[in-house]
């Protein structure tokens, strides 16, 4: 499965990693700083805001799984420590963008099996008001919670530990090449796309989406890597991973017509558009994997 030679086998960390990492620390900061120039006290401050906080999700996302790969090129202690704060600040910048695009991303659907049906309106009314109401309030409360990150002791730290890594990258003397790194990486996905189940899935079986999602979380590793060592991400992997990207979306959003379904005391026609709609994303979630299938470019995908 492994492909030989992929990478020049003498890559010096201080004339590929440390530059890769500067320049990721250089966007968080710029990210950081149009955020805050754009953020309104009230509200999420509009467009500019929302591009600048996806400035800086990218590069603290760079940065951390940069840091995950070649983390034997590092400091490991150093590493460690600024890789689970990044995750950190990232995963909670990412929640509210997230509840946002599958309210949409329901409501889209709602419509579509609404027209489609020419039936159930009521149903579907009472259930794109509860979807609403219920992501709206996550929302809400992942906006709050964003806020009171960048606003913390926590994420000062982290702001000064990148302003730093800007300017000082902390090598490891003793690194192994970092092809052998990018290997690795590499590797891992090739393994996890293996793992994945061979037969036709049954688009209910919600069991086997963790092993999608791990798939997914080891592309973008070795996208960063390949970025690394490379200098651009690997355009062969490009349509793969938007397929993983989609299969995310579907299982989440069907996860959340789910919840909403066991609402206490809702109406039967609105439990049954949820369930409805449930199918409708569990279907999506089996036709991103076929996507996957037919994207992956590298050896016969199960």
């Amino acid at each position: 499965m492994r492909r030989p030679d992929r990478y020049p086998p003498v890559l010096a960390a201080a004339d590929v990693l440390a530059p890769y990492l500067r320049t990721q620390a250089a966007d968080f900061l710029r990210g950081l700083r149009l955020h805050r120039e754009n953020s309104a006290p009230t509200d999420a401050g509009g467009r500019a805001a929302e591009e600048a906080a996806d400035a800086l999700r990218r590069a603290a996302r760079r940065i951390s799984g940069t840091l995950h790969t070649f983390r034997d090129a590092l400091d490991p202690v150093w590493a460690e420590e600024l890789r689970t704060e990044l995750a950190w600040l990232s995963g909670t910048m990412a929640r509210e963008h997230a509840y946002a695009a599958r309210l949409t991303r329901l409501l889209d659907a709602l419509h579509q099996l609404s027209d489609s049906a020419k039936e159930q309106t009521v149903g579907t009314a009472r259930a794109g008001a509860l979807l609403e109401r219920q992501l709206t309030l996550a929302r809400t409360r992942a906006h709050s919670a964003a806020l009171q990150a960048l606003g913390s002791s926590r994420f000062h730290a982290v702001a000064d530990a990148v302003a730093l890594l800007a300017s000082d990258v902390p090598l490891s003397p003793t690194a192994e090449p970092l092809h052998v790194s990018a290997d690795h990486a590499e590797q891992r996905l090739l393994t996890a796309v293996a793992a994945l189940p061979r037969e036709t899935p049954d688009p209910y079986n919600e069991t086997q989406d963790a092993l999608w999602h791990r798939t997914r979380l080891l592309l973008r590793l070795h996208r960063y890597a390949h970025e690394v060592v490379r200098g651009t991400p690997e355009p062969a992997l490009r349509k793969a991973g938007r397929a993983l990207d989609a299969h995310r979306d579907a299982a989440e959003a069907a996860a959340a017509s789910a919840s909403a379904a066991r609402t206490p005391r809702i109406a039967p026609a609105t439990a049954y558009t949820l369930g409805v709609l449930h199918a409708d994303q569990r279907h999506e979630v089996r036709t991103a994997r076929t996507a996957f299938r037919e994207a992956w470019p590298y050896v016969s995908a199960p």
